[in-house]
């Protein structure tokens, strides 16, 4: 997303990356506090690494030949904490760059949902980065639904993303929906195909090109399946 957008002007760049920073900041909070950071620490780390990263247009010196932005934010984290600490933690909110809203408020009330494993930071933070993106695809298919006046129909059919045909009958759903079986077929299909688009569509944005999306699909699955 970034790099298309640098093909045109700064500005829409720019626009882009904060989009993926806005998107994609709970993952690398995860990984601080998963550090060791307590979470007033993390918070103003996570704040301060965005703030730099953006000021100082981290994402145009990076090697664009290579790596993704997921594994680009890890790196640059990770490097961040090892060379900007003692700095950084002297730092107040408002410092010198401007904070994004990230929302950060709720960040500790969601860490404190996590369940306690022993993984290690580095697994923290991409467990996050698929769940995050997972909630990207479904709030962009909610609203796809919206738009068409399908919000009933969006609530009904969702848990058959996950679900198998046997835990969610579809005769079952036709007769609340006012459908009938085939026609019940039919919206799930359609739902998983538009579901699946969407999931290429937003691994797309954070990879460098087309021919890297199957590869970090099959990734953030394995990911996922490590619970």
């Amino acid at each position: 997303m970034v790099l298309q957008a640098a093909r045109g002007d700064e500005a829409a760049a720019a626009a882009a990356l904060e989009t993926l920073c806005r998107t994609y900041w709970y993952p690398l909070y995860c990984y601080v506090r998963r550090r060791g950071h307590a979470p007033c620490d993390a918070q103003d780390l996570t704040q301060e690494f965005f703030a730099r990263m953006l000021a100082q247009d981290w994402v145009a010196r990076a090697d664009r030949e290579k790596g993704r932005f997921r594994s680009f934010l890890l790196m640059a984290m990770s490097r961040f904490l090892a060379n900007e600490w003692d700095r950084a933690r002297t730092l107040k909110r408002g410092g010198s760059h401007p904070h994004q809203p990230l929302v950060p408020d709720t960040a500790e009330t969601r860490y404190a949902q996590e369940p306690a494993t022993r993984t290690t930071p580095e697994d923290a933070f991409e467990k996050q980065w698929a769940l995050t993106l997972l909630d990207q695809v479904l709030e962009q298919l909610q609203q796809e639904y919206q738009v068409a006046d399908q919000h009933a129909l969006f609530a009904a059919l969702k848990p058959t993303l996950a679900g198998s045909r046997e835990t969610l009958p579809y005769a079952e759903l036709g007769p609340r929906l006012g459908l009938s079986e085939g026609a019940i077929k039919v919206a799930v299909s359609r739902l998983r195909q538009r579901y699946r688009e969407r999931l290429r569509a937003e691994i797309a944005q954070t990879v460098a090109g087309p021919e890297e999306v199957e590869e970090e699909l099959r990734h953030l699955v394995r990911v996922l399946a490590r619970g």
